[in-house]
């Protein structure tokens, strides 16, 4: 099949708090597409406010794939992701429309273009990181972390195996993923060939601002009930803190609190500060991202409006021979 008779995909992808979803809902009151939520946390029931899911009005006049599609005690790892993604893609293309891919968990867009890469390289800095922790307080403390981030390596590991521990931190820091669930995947099954895709990419260039959002809307899903929220995963009593569903930030805090470990303003204030890592490594993984079309969602001082960033998202794909072939 030649390039210029695939079918197209759109990627929206971005930071968290930057406008992503709002941004999709707006592209499919001009497009004939359908939305396919690229988002670790929204595939599971029962977690709606601290992953910021669309309310039930939204979802029923803009339809998302891929959410509320698991229950928090199972897993759900990027093969899953990828292989519920092609199933959707090829039916929504069947059908005539465009896939609109929209969410920040970036592995998974990686994952879907072009399977799984190599692991990444060593980072020295974030060695040394772990390192001065490690001085301080023991690998056996980074092994009781690694624990909590991924059970199934550090199964395979003694408290003492401190530099297997580093990699394996080292690995979920940069990437996010667990390194287990990398391990897992194999090359080869991206869509590259596939699809010809459009990639959008929302970008923040003033990071005191995109941290002020992310600290006033963790705040308003404490006022709409996320600790309720919370405290109703932490009853059901089939859950811990290393459930893969409880590691989202925000999640994890708030079970930290009703462990009685944190008080519900320290929760709040490392929740805060958990979605401010999260966005770090988001913002790191679109600088290095080939082949997207920026739009930047502010103009150093203030956010634009939705409408204005909808219609730069527009004019890129309104230029695109993807599309208007």
């Amino acid at each position: 099949m030649s390039v210029s008779s695939l079918p197209p995909a759109i990627f929206v992808m971005g930071p968290t708090a930057s406008g992503k979803t709002d941004v999709a809902m707006s592209l499919r009151e001009h497009l004939p597409v359908d939305i396919i939520s690229v988002d670790s946390a929204q595939v599971y029931r029962q977690m709606d406010i601290g992953s910021a899911k669309p309310d039930r009005e939204s979802l029923k006049k803009h339809p998302h794939q891929l959410i509320d599609i698991r229950d928090p005690v199972d897993t759900y790892s990027a093969g899953d992701f990828l292989k519920d993604a092609r199933e959707k893609m090829g039916e929504i293309s069947a059908a005539g429309r465009i896939p609109l891919l929209v969410g920040g968990t970036m592995l998974y867009f990686k994952v879907l273009l072009e399977g799984l890469a190599e692991l990444p390289q060593a980072n020295q800095v974030i060695r040394n990181e772990l390192q001065e922790r490690a001085d301080k307080s023991g690998w056996p403390s980074l092994y009781e972390e690694l624990k909590r981030i991924d059970p199934s390596t550090a199964g395979r590991l003694h408290p003492n195996h401190s530099q297997r521990i580093q990699r394996a931190l080292e690995v979920y820091l940069i990437t996010g993923s667990p390194l287990s669930e990398l391990q897992s995947l194999s090359k080869g099954q991206g869509i590259e060939g596939e699809y010809q895709v459009i990639q959008l990419a929302l970008v923040c260039n003033n990071r005191s601002l995109l941290h002020e959002r992310i600290a006033q809307r963790f705040r308003l899903m404490m006022e709409l009930g996320l600790e309720s929220e919370v405290k109703a995963l932490y009853q059901r009593g089939d859950l811990t803190a290393a459930s893969t569903a409880m590691r989202s930030a925000g999640y994890r805090q708030l079970w930290d609190y009703c462990d009685g470990l944190l008080t519900l303003e320290e929760a709040i204030e490392k929740g805060i500060i958990a979605t401010r890592q999260l966005a770090k490594r988001q913002i790191t993984w679109l600088r290095n991202w080939p082949n997207a079309h920026e739009i930047q969602v502010d103009n150093g001082a203030q956010y634009y409006n939705y409408t204005n960033i909808c219609s730069q998202s527009l004019k890129i794909l309104r230029e695109s021979p993807i599309l208007w072939r």
